[in-house]
């Protein structure tokens, strides 16, 4: 794995996103690996500077939720579910289409350098090409964590999920305000016709209805 900009300064959670990869990963490592570099290399990517929402903040929210026993709980192999979440916006263009594909390429390019065996690898690739569409099948447990995990934020409070929408916009600068606003639009009333944004008990009953909310006020004044 090759970084692949200029290292940044260190995120004020480098040192305890460095021990929360190396408590994931060493079981599945062979013993002449050594984890830590990964870690680096995975830090550098989330810290790119065209990264205004897909953030380590980002990734150290996802791994958050993941800790709340009713995910990790749900997920069938929480580990992989936790390399997911590395792995799920490493590479992230905000002009490009194909991130979750190249991030799940990424995965499985490292993974089995760590000596992550092929089915575990394979899961974990599986589960970060599912971010892309947040739509796991009914009875799959670790992708209903990782999905619910990811879009959590939805149901933040309104001065987060403000902050959140502000940071997307931000980061689709390069795009015309008219169009902005038409695309996010179409975006949110996707959501809203999900018969539900979550997939995990947990979601449903904590996240769902908050979510849909945010969605709504969002949707309203982007159409006023």
């Amino acid at each position: 794995m090759n970084a692949t900009a200029a290292a940044p300064p260190p995120h004020p959670a480098h040192d305890e996103l460095i021990r929360r990869w190396l408590d994931t990963v060493p079981a599945e490592c062979a013993p002449s690996a050594d984890p830590r570099p990964y870690a680096e290399n995975l830090l550098a990517r989330w810290a790119e500077p065209q990264r205004r929402y897909h953030t380590t903040d980002h990734l150290l929210a996802v791994l958050g939720h993941l800790d709340l026993d009713a995910l990790a709980g749900h997920a069938d192999d929480p580990a992989a579910v936790r390399l997911a979440a590395w792995f799920h916006d490493a590479v992230y263009r905000p002009d490009r289409t194909e991130n979750e594909e190249r991030s799940a390429a990424l995965a499985e390019r490292a993974l089995p350098e760590l000596g992550l065996d092929d089915a575990r690898t394979s899961e974990v690739a599986r589960l970060v090409r599912l971010t892309a569409t947040h739509d796991p099948a009914p009875g799959d447990t670790n992708g209903e964590a990782l999905c619910d995990a990811d879009l959590a934020i939805l149901a933040a409070p309104p001065a987060s999920y403000a902050a959140y929408a502000a940071a997307v916009r931000e980061e689709y600068g390069f795009v015309p305000d008219a169009a902005f606003r038409e695309g996010r639009a179409a975006v949110l009333r996707q959501l809203l016709e999900l018969p539900t944004l979550f997939r995990t008990p947990h979601g449903r009953a904590e996240w769902e209805a908050r979510a849909r909310q945010n969605l709504t006020t969002e949707l309203d004044l982007l159409t006023i």
